[in-house]
């Protein structure tokens, strides 16, 4: 019988301790920021109902990305491949009894049937934050300043990040009533637009007339000509200035200036794939040469909580990724080192181990987290255990130290040793977190 493959399902991952300490330093990120905004955490099973993605998630989705297959019962389901649609139905089955304006997060995670490559996984952890009941741009600030808040918790500068907006109201009102698109035609131009930093200027071009048709590519190519020329707001042809939509959009910016939010800008060809989006969008954009591309989006879906038999609510949300976070501190250099989440590793000299687990006991019993070498080797493989191991403290602990009550605590970075009481080990490993972590001492 062949061996069994050590390897994980293919667009997978395996989270080792140490990629594990990368992961939940972002998570921990994530839920400081979020919860300063007042967002409530929760949870949503992992199995939906295929229908719920069927109905607004986008075909794509639904027919080449979902994990699907029919249970012993009969039913179609589908691992969840996105959050949206889930939080929507657990909206509508309370609609009457929850407080609004309603803030709520989660951190979880999806599987998508995608190819996997840098910084796209099929099987993916996101942070999803959503506010429901508020329908004016107040809602659609607090989202982005947000995302502003989190990047900048990470250490980024707003140099090496923009944020960029756009209003689907404002495309819906461009491609029906400035390009003259029925919406067939609508749709095939704006996944069309959603794809274009994908493609070659010709491609785009090409694709654009065959959608327009023939006798009016060259008319609609103009018109599109003008729309992607425009780097402002004050740069849209006239006809489309007069829509609602951009005073909507102006009224956005004029909060987020108010916020501290300065690295905004409007950009006229985001379009953002899902079908759900009725207002305004936005993605955070990587400005590294190295990765310049999108990080997170969001925006406004009004009509999702309407599918599920409750009164439509007004809604906006977004949702950072973790691979695509992590990419970003790799290439701007801002992930932080991070240790072992043991704070000593007790080496135990001469047998003495009724004594370490009783010191390990009484130390555990003040919060520090303590590993005690059971096997009996030599000094130096206890040492190199503790090394490998990226521990902060080693703590020798032999007959002399049970006899005196001192015990010989080793700060392995420092290379400094000193001899401490149990009540001095636990100030000074407590003392490293605060230093080591701030105040909110985040579980790694």
């Amino acid at each position: 019988m062949a061996s069994l493959s050590s390897q994980p399902y293919k667009g997978s991952r395996d989270y080792y301790p140490e990629d594990k300490r990368i992961q939940n330093y972002i998570f921990s990120t994530w839920r400081r920021v979020v919860e300063s905004f007042g967002y409530e955490e929760y949870n949503a099973p992992l199995l939906e109902p295929l229908d719920i993605y069927a109905a607004k998630t986008g075909q794509e989705i639904v027919n080449e990305q979902t994990y699907q297959f029919i249970d012993r019962g009969g039913r179609h389901v589908a691992i969840r491949p996105e959050m949206t649609p889930s939080v929507s139905r657990m909206v509508a089955a309370r609609r009457q009894e929850i407080p609004y304006p309603a803030r709520w997060y989660s951190i979880a995670n999806f599987m998508r049937y995608e190819r996997p490559q840098r910084g796209r996984e099929r099987e993916f952890w996101q942070l999803n934050t959503d506010i429901f009941g508020v329908a004016g741009v107040a809602a659609d600030a607090e989202i982005i300043t947000m995302a502003d808040s989190l990047m900048k918790a990470f250490g980024a500068t707003k140099k090496m990040y923009t944020i960029r907006i756009n209003n689907r109201r404002m495309i819906n009102f461009m491609m029906a009533d400035y390009l003259g698109l029925d919406v067939i035609q609508s749709q095939l131009m704006i996944k069309l637009f959603d794809r274009k930093d994908k493609l070659s200027a010709e491609d785009f071009s090409h694709q654009a007339r065959d959608i327009f048709g023939e006798d009016l590519s060259d008319d609609g190519m103009r018109k599109i000509n003008s729309l992607l020329s425009a780097t402002t707001m004050a740069q849209l042809p006239q006809e489309v200035l007069a829509s609602d939509s951009v005073r909507e959009v102006q009224e956005l910016f004029t909060l987020l200036h108010e916020a501290g939010v300065d690295n905004a800008s409007f950009d006229i060809s985001l379009m953002r794939g899902f079908d759900y989006y009725t207002g305004i969008v936005f993605e955070v954009f990587d400005n590294s040469p190295e990765n310049n591309r999108a990080i997170f989006g969001g925006g406004r879906y009004d009509g999702l909580v309407g599918l599920f038999g409750a009164e439509p609510l007004p809604t906006v949300g977004m949702a950072p990724g973790g691979t695509m976070m992590d990419l970003f501190l790799r290439t701007h250099e801002l992930l932080p080192t991070l240790t072992s989440t043991t704070d000593i590793y007790m080496v135990v000299l001469g047998g003495v181990h009724k004594a370490a687990r009783e010191v390990a006991a009484k130390l555990r019993e003040e919060g520090v987290r303590v590993a005690v070498d059971i096997t009996d080797r030599k000094l130096d493989k206890q040492i190199k255990a503790a090394i490998k191991q990226q521990v902060v403290f080693m703590l020798f602990i032999g007959e002399k130290e049970v006899t005196d009550g001192v015990y010989r605590l080793k700060d392995v970075a420092q290379e400094t040793e000193q001899s401490l009481s149990i009540e001095r080990i636990v100030t000074t490993v407590k003392d490293h977190r605060r230093k080591a972590h701030g105040e909110e001492d985040f579980d790694l």
